[in-house]
């Protein structure tokens, strides 16, 4: 790909952005949306309430902490009280979280999880944990001495590893189907949408599979969850199909045919609309940043999260 002028919030080594950096979080009571980036991003709130936007989901989150957005993501975030604390923002060229994520058990608690919130709250101790390693990333930043990256890629680690604890209730594993739902019908749906949403991409589908009307289920998974059935869905296509971009040499048409889009076009369109941008653009401008080091993961395993257990 003939390299171009990146836009101004995509992370590009060759323009000489750095794969991880950390500032202030300070605004309200305005909404706040900043630009799509390729960067995994953390927001510490220390102080604060209101909801937030991740793509189409919507969730409230108040002081004391953690939220999670991947790269390409629409985020917005409405404050009731001015937000304050910490930003992280870092590629994977700075942490894989495929990697690490599988490495300590949790694949899928924090980012590209299609059925959880990606807000963790944290108590008092918890919170001051994170603060006291927020402050330690920023001073090491700051100071740049000997070793500074291995210290802030261990950090980063710690921070990554007590926030899925926390919202696992710190079990060691998270196996497929373990995830605790409040309502019983979601467990069901999960299963059930890992199973067929290379082919089934309507409410309707999902709801007669679960013996409940489209409005009914639609309503439960609303209120549960924070966003629609739709945007369900197409989440978990989006997983499949970035992972496929990023880590195969399969064709877009080959992709889209995977998850049920037999126009490659309409496929286009849909991926362009989720992310901002096309997916020839996403594998070959993150193909090229990582100098192809994402080719060299295991492919065959499209989800992020584990495979449901299969049901005898």
């Amino acid at each position: 790909m003939a390299h171009q002028r990146k836009s101004n919030n995509l992370y590009d080594p060759r323009e000489g952005d750095e794969a991880l950096h950390i500032g202030r979080l300070d605004f309200g009571p305005s909404p706040h949306e900043p630009p799509r980036t390729n960067y995994f991003t953390v927001y510490w709130i220390e102080s604060g309430s209101g909801q937030f936007w991740a793509d189409a989901g919507c969730h409230p989150f108040g002081p004391q902490s953690l939220l999670f957005f991947v790269p390409y993501q629409h985020v917005r975030v409405e404050p009731k009280r001015r937000v304050a604390g910490t930003v992280i923002q870092f590629h994977a060229n700075f942490l894989c979280v495929e990697k690490f994520h599988a490495e300590s058990g949790c694949s899928g608690v924090l980012f590209n999880d299609p059925y959880g919130v990606p807000h963790v709250a944290l108590e008092s101790e918890a919170a001051a944990d994170v603060a006291g390693l927020m402050a330690r990333m920023d001073r090491e930043q700051t100071a740049r001495e000997l070793g500074y990256q291995d210290v802030l890629l261990a950090v980063l680690k710690v921070l990554l590893v007590l926030a899925a604890r926390r919202k696992t209730g710190g079990q060691p594993a998270c196996p497929a189907g373990a995830q605790a739902f409040r309502h019983p019908v979601l467990s069901r749906l999960k299963d059930l949408i890992e199973l067929h949403y290379r082919e089934l991409h309507t409410p309707a589908d999902y709801a007669a599979l679960v013996h409940m009307t489209p409005k009914a289920l639609g309503r439960c998974v609303q209120e549960h969850l924070g966003k629609t059935l739709t945007d369900l869905i197409r989440d978990r296509i989006l997983i499949h199909a970035k992972w496929q971009l990023l880590h195969t040499l399969k064709s877009v048409k080959v992709i889209a045919a995977e998850v049920g889009f037999d126009d490659g076009l309409y496929f286009s369109r849909f991926f362009k609309k989720a992310t901002g941008c096309s997916p020839k653009f996403f594998r070959e401008f993150e193909t090229a940043i990582r100098g192809g080091s994402n080719l060299s993961m295991l492919s065959s395993p499209a989800p992020i999260l584990p495979r449901p257990l299969q049901r005898r």
